[in-house]
């Protein structure tokens, strides 16, 4: 029997849906994760495993585990910290898992951490710390934050993250060397250059079904496609109603779909447009959106 889940992250802990395949029905279970605020619930395919990136404002950051689909957590944040004379972490925003076993946490202040042993103990990936621009990186409106970690599909060695407001950096080295991909992305809040070499403020990454080369982005100033692993963006905001928004997300069998969901402008209220909320769909890799929004309000729903 097909059993489907739907796992959701908020300020109150992590919750997880029940359904059959039919998605029908839910069955909505008891908040998990302590009550922790969960910024990023995702599943290792690997090994099946949960994985929960978390931060409390009394216990620090953390990542939980379970392998028995939800029924069980553990924690741990041993080795997710920058060390007595750096700044303190204050939560992990991501949590993904790589293809070699590996499971990557991003955190606040921007960071990246791994684990070798599925979460008990983390280290510092100290290469993307140490990049030359990292004393001029500036936070954006919801902080200075690593929040999207995509893993290249079969090479372990390579990586992309996405840092707010900082931009796009991919590894092939397994971290030790870190390249800026932010070629042809806008930063128009940035009037006296708004193609830099870094400084853009993306919101989501994510990388194309059956991918390697092919990611697409939500940033702040619109949303992106690159063919070549991020070393050049090209625009495909087109027909959407907004450049703004913070979602992203790629099918994960069908190379050209992905959805986004604009907002109006920041100093508009990062609100649905009309207030009429909907979700958009490229099937063809970003050249044509289409816009869904049945079942959801169309009047009056003036909300993020």
């Amino acid at each position: 029997m097909t059993r489907a889940m739907l796992l959701l992250g908020t300020p109150k802990g992590a919750f997880i849906l029940d359904s059959d395949g039919s998605r029908r029905e839910w069955r909505v279970r008891e908040p998990v994760c302590g009550g922790w605020p969960v910024h990023d619930i995702s599943v290792d395919r690997r090994s099946g495993a949960l994985l929960a990136g978390a931060g409390s404002p009394w216990f620090g950051p953390a990542v939980w585990r379970s392998d028995d689909l939800g029924a069980t957590w553990s924690h741990s944040s041993e080795g997710i910290s920058y060390g007595d004379d750096g700044p303190k972490v204050a939560t992990v925003w991501n949590v993904t898992a790589g293809i070699d076993g590996t499971i990557y946490a991003g955190v606040e202040p921007a960071g990246l951490f791994r684990s070798s042993d599925g979460g008990a103990t983390w280290s510092h990936v100290e290469g993307l710390t140490n990049h030359p621009t990292r004393p001029d990186w500036q936070p954006g409106a919801g902080g200075l934050i690593l929040h999207s970690i995509v893993p290249h599909p079969t090479d372990p060695q390579r990586l992309w993250v996405g840092i707010s407001s900082v931009g796009v950096f991919e590894t092939r080295d397994g971290g030790a060397n870190w390249q800026t991909r932010n070629k042809g992305t806008r930063a128009e809040f940035n009037p006296a250059d708004r193609y830099p070499e870094w400084g853009q403020c993306v919101h989501k990454l994510v990388m194309a079904a059956n991918g390697g080369e092919q990611l697409y982005q939500q940033n702040h100033c619109g949303v992106y496609r690159s063919r070549d692993g991020g070393q050049v963006w090209e625009e495909i905001t087109g027909s959407l109603p907004s450049d703004f928004g913070f979602v992203m997300t790629a099918h994960p069998r069908d190379r050209g779909t992905a959805w986004t969901i604009p907002l109006t402008d920041p100093t508009a209220g990062r609100l649905m447009p009309q207030g009429a909320a909907a979700v958009w769909r490229t099937n063809d890799g970003g050249d044509t959106w289409q816009r869904g929004s049945d079942g959801l309000p169309q009047q009056d729903a003036y909300v993020g």
